[in-house]
């Protein structure tokens, strides 16, 4: 078998690149701390993002991979007495049409540097405990308000969509249809920003927006530093924003979303629903109205059927009052988060919520502070049919967030390479049907782009 070495497409520069917006405006102390900063983690971690945008329409998914084939792609942040600009070393050809960087990419380069400046100008600053609930809430609050993506007064409109980026052409097209009814009911749509179930709903609305000439459509992704190299922010993405972890990131979108739509995904996207349904079957949530909604084309019938089977079976036969099905109909799709968004409007106006964010919603600590996936933390993990469901939906989700820590961040592809997979211990009464699904989006290739997936966990029954 004859292998062919594939040589990345590069500029090698240097080329300079200047912000088109807020970070023209930044003070002498701000640009001093991105000076300094050159020489920590903080930096590396905006030179990971960085690639990663610039590489966007790429088919890897692993992070890991990406970064070894631009190893020398640099990014040094030069400074100027109006502000900053960036010069690129080695940067991937895709991002730049005749010499010069498409607008769009530009646009999200400059949104994950203004974030990752604003993050840690709040952890230095001291005004948040992040070890407390409310403390973190705000933080995400501001995060959001600091990129300008919470609009006062603009009734409830915003559709999260979640799903994977491993998915065939049906269920993308799928996708992109039910993005075109919503859009064309006057819906906005956030996702994680990423290639798949998370592009095609933008795409589709776009088109929706255009035929109703709905010239200020919002295209919202929220990602993190963690995961974006895996899931680079799409080209309809007109608004980014990098959230410093995955559970706030998770946070911000349930605080900012006012329904949301779950296509066929992989562990990821089961990562997503066992948070949301987590946060529904709170107690003190049970009157909240928030539309979810799993939908799909009829031949994904049998996935939502292990979907279904799986939550009924780990969460109890209440679970389903949470969320509805829909297969094949995105015309219905759309109809029902028309009437979801009406519910959501009178409740947040009875009880003088903001539209713009979900403040009334209840999120347990356990879904708030992060979770690092190490084989200590995972062997850890209690997966007993003995907790309320909330709670066990909660670890539930830290196991699925270890799996796609280990499938696609470069962390935590690193640990299983030198320590062996993942083990997640717990109850047969739990293990089994997680065993069945996951066995079930392995055979279905839902785990990674690639063709062929070495699993990263080991199930173990205790």
């Amino acid at each position: 078998m004859i292998k062919t070495k594939i040589t990345p497409q590069i500029i090698e520069g240097p080329i300079q690149v200047s912000p088109d917006g807020p970070l023209e405006i930044l003070s002498k102390k701000e640009i001093s701390h991105l000076l300094d900063s050159a020489h920590t983690g903080l930096f590396e971690t905006f030179r990971k993002c960085a690639l990663a945008i610039l590489n966007c329409g790429s088919t890897l998914d692993n992070s890991k991979a990406v970064f070894e084939r631009y190893r020398n792609f640099a990014v040094h942040i030069r400074q100027q007495e109006r502000g900053i600009k960036l010069e690129l070393v080695n940067a991937p050809a895709s991002a730049f049409v005749d010499g010069k960087m498409i607008k769009g990419i530009r646009e999200h380069l400059f949104a994950v540097l203004r974030d990752i400046i604003y993050i840690q100008q709040i952890i230095e600053s001291g005004a948040f405990d992040l070890s407390q609930s409310s403390h973190i809430t705000d933080a995400v609050f501001h995060v959001l308000r600091n990129a300008r993506v919470l609009i006062p007064g603009k009734p409830p409109d915003m559709i999260i969509c979640w799903g994977g980026h491993a998915v065939s052409k049906t269920e993308y097209d799928y996708s992109k249809q039910v993005g075109y009814e919503l859009g064309l009911r006057g819906l906005n749509i956030c996702t994680g920003c990423g290639p798949g179930a998370m592009k095609g709903p933008m795409k589709g609305a776009a088109i929706g927006h255009a035929k109703q000439r709905i010239q200020d459509g919002r295209y919202l992704g929220i990602s993190e530093p963690g995961i974006i190299a895996a899931e680079p922010p799409n080209p309809i993405v007109n608004s980014l924003v990098v959230m410093p972890d995955i559970e706030k990131r998770l946070e911000a979108f349930v605080r900012v979303g006012h329904g949301i739509v779950v296509f066929p995904g992989g562990v990821g996207t089961f990562e997503e629903i066992l948070y949301i349904l987590g946060i529904l079957l709170h107690p003190v949530n049970a009157d909240l109205p928030f539309p979810l909604l799993f939908t799909g084309p009829t031949e994904s019938e049998g996935y939502f059927r292990r979907i279904d089977e799986f939550l009924q079976a780990t969460l109890g036969e209440s679970v389903r009052e949470r969320y509805q099905i829909v297969l094949g109909d995105p015309a219905e799709v759309g109809r029902q988060m028309v009437r979801g968004m009406e519910e959501v409007h009178r409740h947040r106006r009875h009880t003088h919520d903001a539209y713009y964010f979900n403040w009334r919603l209840v999120i347990d600590e356990v879904f708030q502070h992060p979770f690092d996936p190490t084989h200590e933390t995972m062997a850890r993990l209690c997966l007993s049919s003995d907790l309320p469901p909330h709670m066990l939906a909660a670890e539930l989700r830290r196991a699925f967030s270890g799996i796609v820590a280990a499938n696609v961040k470069e962390r935590g592809i690193m640990q299983v390479e030198r320590f062996g997979p993942f083990e997640i211990r717990g109850e047969a009464k739990i293990l089994k049907p997680l065993e069945k699904l996951l066995s079930d989006l392995v055979a279905q290739k839902r785990m990674r782009l690639a063709d062929y997936y070495e699993p990263t966990y080991r199930l173990i029954t205790v």
